[in-house]
């Protein structure tokens, strides 16, 4: 018995080191970026002394605060147009009839253009829009900041589905069927008591489909025009001159917005009264 016990803990230490050593794999590179963008020299692989001047550097750059800018507007658009579209396709997945195809055919599809390379939805993507904006005449997909929103739309309204009907699913519909019993329509139904239901899913899914058009590089770079160069697509032109410490320090604050944005998520379900295994499946889509 006491064996065993030692063999259990044993193996409860082990595994506690794995873990260790995973996250250390994981985050050490951030927090070396972290660490470098206190840098002082004019070059971020040769770390001079400390201090905070390439975060004034940063911020004074004009072109650096454009790309920021281009990546927050096109990060808000494609929040609010996919999280409209992904709202309405999770409650629609989660409030289907039983025995229906059309939930499993649309299941698939999102699931294909979650595990679709990026780099084949860009390449797919820019035809596309030349298409329609050259050859159709539709002048507004010439605009290279509609051109993120949407390219990063097609991505992020996968996520929204997933994580709206997520939301919806552990929801008895019998509160919905009670106020139509009561009198209410289905449009009164569904704004009164469908969508507070919803609401914390649905923020959870705009802050989501927030974070990965911010992250969003390789689809960014096939579709962006001139003058609406995100963020991720400016550090990766600037990775084949030389990076400097200014890159560095944009990339911590647009890091802590992501953290900020993923913590008001979590403050958000936490609050509808969800456990913390509930959260994760939530903002995981499952």
């Amino acid at each position: 018995m006491a064996e065993r016990v030692r063999r259990r803990n044993l193996t409860d230490t082990l595994l506690r080191g794995w873990g260790v050593l995973v996250f250390i794999f994981l985050f050490l590179p951030i927090a070396v970026i972290i660490v470098y963008s206190f840098n002082n020299g004019r070059l971020l692989s040769s770390f001079d002394e400390f201090g905070t001047d390439a975060y004034v550097s940063g911020l004074q750059n004009n072109v650096i605060i454009a790309s920021v800018l281009t990546s927050l507007k096109a990060a808000a658009g494609t929040a609010v147009l996919a999280t409209v579209l992904g709202t309405c396709g999770g409650i629609a997945l989660a409030r289907a009839a039983k025995g229906s195809k059309w939930p499993i055919v649309l299941t698939v599809l999102l699931g294909i253009t979650l595990v679709t390379p990026e780099i084949v939805d860009g390449i797919s993507m820019l035809p596309w829009f030349v298409t329609l904006g050259v050859d159709g005449g539709l002048g507004i997909f010439n605009n290279g900041l509609f051109r993120l929103v949407i390219a990063h739309t097609a991505f992020s309204t996968a996520i929204v589905t997933f994580i709206i009907r997520a939301r919806m699913a552990g929801i008895d519909r019998s509160l919905e069927e009670a106020a139509e019993d009561l009198g209410a329509t289905k449009w009164r139904s569904f704004r009164d008591v469908t969508l507070p239901l919803a609401g914390p899913g649905i923020f959870a899914g705009a802050l989501m489909a927030f974070t990965l058009s911010l992250d969003n590089t390789i689809i960014s770079s096939f579709v962006q025009q001139p003058g609406y160069t995100p963020w991720p697509v400016y550090i990766f032109s600037a990775v084949r001159v030389a990076l400097r410490p200014e890159v560095a320090a944009i990339s911590v604050v647009m890091l802590v917005l992501t953290l900020l944005a993923l913590l008001a998520v979590g403050l958000v379900l936490k609050k509808s009264g969800n456990s913390s295994s509930e959260i994760v499946k939530t903002m995981a889509g499952s």
